[in-house]
């Protein structure tokens, strides 16, 4: 393949960090397949605008009205075709629903929607009606999570992608690349880029020297020590948290006083402007400032080594047993810098007296451990990961992040999960009162977890390219959104 950019054509490479282990389109809320995948091939009904101010727009859906009583009608824009040449209709968007929520999959985006039972009911060809068990004063807004599939998709994960997006997958070569073509049938504006083949390298310095080598067009992520070149790199908040998950059903983690160690031990300052980029802010909520509901009262837990010790010390005394081994799992590629990160971590807490070591693990491996149902037998396991919530609602991360029933919470806590639910059902003041009552619950009370950082993101954009990073890129990279100077 010739230098990208001595190309006289549509074409673009994009290098990306981590590869794609699936491309099924109900795993698009997944940062690594949605960037290559969400609204290219596969589109949702509804869309946030992440650019502008224009709020929750339509994409599949021309229209959607409360109909009272739980129930949200929606309104199909007519003439939609898939890419094997078949019909929208009001029949796929129910099969797209049901396979999200079969017990035939694991579907990631399933867990967006709590504990709410949807009932789906096709009124004509372009009109669906769906009621939320109980009401969700949002549903159009969690409608851009769910992307649409053919009512023929098998009830299990597909390697070969049919969407209405404007782009088809004409290769996968797994470990190697992944090659998206322009459809010319597509129902909406033809995208100016015509062919996007992604190439995977997981050194953010390789990623950025191709961009500037002319081997490729964009590297959606690079890191800021390599991000040296004012035309061509850009810098954004990110809308991703850094936070360790810790699953509380295993020794020590169930005792509150080994969790407040356990936050009194990391040194969160001294990531910022090291290892992380200057502008990385210390976090306390697993969302960004801009969410609904933010607590603007809380504040990080203090480095306190000495108090940690004497912390696990009094455990100890009751019982507790404070050395028992603890895992650090983290996932390569993550986020920059991540096994850095990683090491650090596990330093600062056998510095005050606990058992960690590290574990860094591919993607599909890190899901085992992120994810319930967690591993029988394991010891006590504590999660580093990247959480993203651009929505600016907490109804995306609250439930599967904190609830009982959660599928990635380390929590167990009965006030938790009334407060999940009820900010869940309501609107307005009393629903940002709620969630902010949550967040100071679960990092004061409780000790949920770890929360570390809320991050910056940094791209290289060729210099043919005409394209502006936003809040959403690091979890879907719309090559609509991109055009040529």
């Amino acid at each position: 393949m010739g230098p990208a950019l001595a190309q006289d054509n549509t074409d673009i490479t994009v290098v990306l960090s981590e590869e794609l282990d699936l491309v099924e389109p109900c795993m698009a809320t997944r940062s690594n397949i949605g960037r290559v995948i969400m609204q290219n091939i596969s589109e949702t009904l509804t869309e946030l605008d992440v650019r502008g101010n224009k709020g929750l727009m339509p994409r599949l859906a021309d229209s959607w009205e409360d109909k009272g009583d739980g129930t949200w009608q929606f309104k199909l824009h007519p003439g939609v075709t898939f890419s094997d040449g078949s019909a929208l209709d009001a029949n796929d968007v129910k099969h797209s629903f049901d396979r999200v929520f079969s017990d035939q999959l694991t579907c990631e985006s399933a867990r967006y929607f709590a504990d709410t039972e949807l009932t789906f009911t096709v009124v004509d060809d372009t009109t669906i009606d769906v009621k939320a068990e109980p009401a969700q004063p949002i549903l159009p807004l969690l409608m851009s999570l769910v992307t649409i599939v053919p009512s023929e998709t098998p009830m299990e994960f597909v390697r070969d992608p049919i969407g209405t997006g404007p782009y088809v997958m004409s290769e996968w070569t797994a470990g190697q690349q992944i090659v998206l073509e322009r459809r010319d049938d597509y129902w909406g504006d033809q995208p100016a880029v015509a062919k996007a083949t992604y190439l995977f390298r997981s050194e953010p310095a390789v990623r950025a020297g191709m961009v500037a080598a002319g081997e490729a067009d964009i590297a959606p992520q690079i890191t800021e020590d390599v991000a040296d070149n004012r035309d061509t790199d850009f810098s954004y908040p990110n809308s991703e948290t850094v936070y360790i998950r810790i699953d509380q059903t295993v020794e020590p983690m169930g005792d509150l006083r080994v969790r407040q160690a356990l936050n009194a031990a990391i040194e969160r300052e001294a990531f910022i402007g090291t290892v992380l980029a200057d502008g990385t802010e210390l976090a306390t909520a697993i969302v960004p400032p801009t969410t609904l509901g933010w607590n603007a009262d809380l504040v990080p837990p203090a480095y306190d080594p000495d108090h940690a010790r004497e912390l696990l010390a009094a455990a100890e005394a009751d019982g507790v047993n404070i050395k028992a081994p603890v895992e650090v799992i983290a996932r390569t590629e993550n986020f920059p810098h991540v096994t850095e990160v990683g090491e650090a971590l596990v330093q600062m807490l056998n510095e005050v007296g606990f058992n960690a070591s590290l574990r860094m693990v591919e993607v599909a491996e890190h899901e085992q451990y992120y994810s319930k149902p967690y591993p029988d037998g394991r010891p006590a396991q504590v999660v580093v990961a990247q959480h993203d919530n651009s929505r600016g609602d907490p109804v995306f991360s609250a439930y599967f992040k904190y609830h009982s029933n959660g599928t990635q919470s380390g929590v167990n806590d009965p006030k938790v999960d009334t407060l999940i639910e009820q900010a869940t059902a309501t609107t307005g003041d009393e629903r940002a009162a709620l969630w902010s009552e949550l967040f100071a619950y679960v990092q004061n009370d409780i000790v949920a977890d770890a929360l570390l950082f809320h991050m910056v993101g940094h791209s290289r954009v060729g210099a043919r390219l005409d394209f502006t990073p936003t809040i959403a890129t690091n979890q879907q990279l719309q090559l609509s959104e991109i055009n040529f100077k």
